[in-house]
Parts: structure tokens; sequence; C-alpha cells
């Protein structure tokens, strides 16, 4: 074991996987200086045909991308930001997910697109969305969300190794935060579609992704104090979603509490939301309470900013109004 940051340990991942596999070749802009440290070195080891510098056109290098897994390659492509997917939707929803389908499972895209998204670093409404409910809608489309190195490692890796196209999302804060982390130095994967339960707890069911799986952690160890249990699950994946752990601890809890950055309305929640409503609606002993970000841009303002994202005085409000 090691100490690893995110951007460490994914490089790790990412280094590790195309030593063993010469079909991994990564896109993207400015990916052979990497600013962040996610892909740096690779070029200089793997070469210019597989570490690709893109020029600025997400629709030409997420297009790419596409067509190289189709191909039989296993691209990583980064998309820099989760708010320029506009400019490239139609190769990923319309061909990178469909494509599999299309053809009768003859073809097979197996392709990774890494992006970063969340706010708390004042980059303003065009680069700190979180997004994950557009991908979520997709048929097709695998969404991974880490909120740790050793997931970020674990993940990628499965990822990678994955036929199918995966989005797979950075909060970009955890690369700032000094977040660190026991990560192997050898390969490890984990199973798409596995959730687990960062802390136990009995009290209220509190399901958090990324960032804010920190935040809800936080959270749980000051309201412990005030004798109250919470359990902590983290999907890690939220397509495919892992609906029994969410509904094995809302049995066990009775009360719901949902955290993402997202906007609070038609977000990743409202799915999961809705799922234990349907499915374990009688083991309810109060509404379920979403906590996520109000329904507008992200504000420039440090102060709009932080009083906009979710936190850990939010969530113990959350928590503390399904138990009263």
């Amino acid at each position: 074991m090691a100490k690893m940051n995110m951007a460490q340990a994914m490089n790790n991942a990412i280094d590790l996987e195309m030593g063993r596999d010469r079909n991994i070749l990564l896109l993207g802009e400015d990916i052979s200086v990497s600013v962040l440290g996610i892909t740096a070195g690779l070029q200089q080891k793997y070469g210019k045909m597989r570490v690709i510098d893109t020029p600025i056109s997400e629709s030409g290098f997420i297009g790419a991308a596409v067509g190289a897994a189709a191909t039989g390659l296993r691209p990583i492509v980064e998309l820099m930001f989760v708010d320029f997917i506009g400019v490239c939707m139609d190769q990923l929803f319309n061909q990178a997910a469909k494509m599999r389908y299309m053809f009768g499972g003859k073809a097979k895209i197996p392709m990774v697109m890494r992006t970063m998204v969340g706010g708390g670093l004042q980059a303003a409404a065009q680069h700190s969305q979180c997004l994950e409910a557009w991908f979520m809608h997709i048929p097709g489309i695998k969404v991974v969300m880490p909120s740790s190195p050793y997931d970020a490692k674990g993940l990628l890796i499965s990822s990678i190794r994955d036929d199918n196209p995966v989005v797979f999302m950075e909060h970009k804060a955890m690369y700032f935060g000094g977040i660190e982390g026991e990560v192997p130095e050898e390969a490890y994967t984990i199973p798409l579609g596995k959730a687990e339960m960062k802390r136990e707890g009995t009290d209220v069911t509190v399901v958090s992704t990324g960032m804010m799986v920190l935040h809800a952690l936080s959270a749980a160890e000051k309201l412990a104090s005030e004798g109250i249990s919470i359990e902590v699950i983290d999907p890690r994946t939220l397509s495919p979603l892992d609906e029994e752990a969410i509904l094995k601890s809302v049995r066990k809890t009775h009360k719901l509490v949902i955290v993402h950055e997202e906007v609070k309305f038609a977000g990743s929640g409202a799915e999961i939301a809705a799922m234990v409503a349907e499915e374990a609606f009688d083991y309810l002993d109060a509404p379920i309470k979403r906590v996520a970000a109000p329904f507008c841009p992200v504000p420039y303002a440090k102060v709009l900013e932080n009083e906009f994202l979710p936190n850990e005085g939010k969530i113990i409000e959350g928590v503390k109004s399904v138990i009263s």
C-alpha cells in the first residue's frame, strides 16, 4: 500500500493498464503536460501514437474515441470539464451509447470518457456543474463517480476493461483538497454497479456521491456526538445503480437522506428516491429528504457559491429533519 492522492491513483491505474494492453490509448487536450498530473509522464513512456494531444474540438476527439473503440481499440478520452458535453453530446448518446444495440451486439464500444465535475473553486457557471443525471438517463452508458483515491483507481481499471462506454466523473475539488488515501500499488478492480457502505449506522441512511461522501462522513461524526447514528452509502456507480444495497440500508434504518451536488430538481437523487418509494415505502418512517443544490446556475462569487453548494451543515439539518 502507498499513500496516493486522486491524481496519483488515477495516473497509476492508467499506467498499469497501458502497460498491460497495447490497445489502450489516451486522447484529450494538453494531456501530455497534464496540469493536474493524471496523465503526466505517459506520453514520454508510451509515445505520441498512444498518448495524443488533440485540438480544442470536443466533438472531434470524442468522435475519434468512439470510432477507435468500434475498431477494437480501448480509448480513454478526457473531456476537460463536463460543462463542455453539449459540444459533443451526439457522439456520446447517439453513437457510443447505441452502436452495440443497433448492431445486434456485434460491435463493442470499450471507451472511457473521463471528465471533471463540481464547484467550490470559483470556476463559475460554465465550469462547475454536476450533470450525472444527464448520463444516467441514456441506456448503454455506465456512469461512475469515485469518492476516494482507492475507489478512483479500482473503478477506473474496471471502466477501462469494460466493453461498454463509461462516463467517469471526477470532482475537481478532490484534486485540490489534499485528499489522500492508502492505495495498493498493484492493479485491482472494483466492480461497476456495486455500492459501498462507507460508515455503518442505525438511525438514518445517507446516500451520497462524489465529494458529498466526504461531507456526509464528516456530518456523521458530528451527529454521532449527539447520539445520532448515520449509515453512509456511496453508490460509486450511478448506472448501473446498486439498488439492493440502498434498499437493504433503508429497511434497517427506516429513514433516507440523499445528498448530491447536482441541482435538486431531476437530479440523480430523484431516481434514487423514486426507487426507494416504489420498493421500500412500507419501511419508511419519515418522508425521503434530498439535500442538493438549488435550481440555478453555479455562482462565481465565493459567498454565493458557498451558499449554493451542499455542505456538512446542510446534511446535518437534513438528517435532523427526518428524525424530529
